[in-house]
Order: structure tokens, then sequence, then C-alpha cells
């Protein structure tokens, strides 16, 4: 099992932003402009990059999602108490 995992995310207020941006990415834009251009998270600056974490660190549906992720992988729009984020393993 691995213990830390580093991801990038795009944080928005709503469902139906998420599934839009998602669906640019899908189309082959850059992952770390849109969450320069779009996310509400001050990662934005880093374009969505969390750096690495560990179990137990990230709210319990941002940690399930992510952690059943593959290198390279990005989330459907995952709901948590902060909005809707679009999670992108890294590594």
């Amino acid at each position: 099992m691995v213990d830390k995992i580093r991801c990038a995310h795009i944080l928005v207020e709503k469902q139906s932003v998420a599934y839009n941006i998602l669906e640019r990415i899908n189309k082959g834009e850059s992952f770390s402009r849109l969450a320069e251009q779009f996310s509400i998270d001050s990662s934005r600056r880093r374009g969505g990059d969390l750096g690495y974490f560990g179990r137990g660190v990230m709210v319990k549906e941002f940690e399930k999602a992510a952690f059943s992720l593959s290198k390279g992988q990005v989330s459907q729009p995952v709901k948590t108490q902060f909005g809707y984020h679009i999670i992108k393993r890294l590594d």
C-alpha cells in the first residue's frame, strides 16, 4: 500500500463548472493552466499542485478519490465541504 502520493487539484464552487473544466481537460487542455485560471484554492499559484501527502491529511472524500487514482489519472468531480475538486494524481 502506498504511504504518500502527490496530487494536484482544481477546486470550484459549482458542480457544473467542475464538469465543464473536466471536459476541457479530457480534450487536451493543460490541467495546471486550468487550475491557475479557475481554482478557488491557494494551490492555483502552483497549477493546483498539493505536493505529497499521506492518509489522514485530506478530508475523507478527497482522500478516497485521490488514493484510488493511478499516476496521471484525473478524477471525476469530487464533492467535499469546500466545493468540487477535480484531482490529478502526479506521483
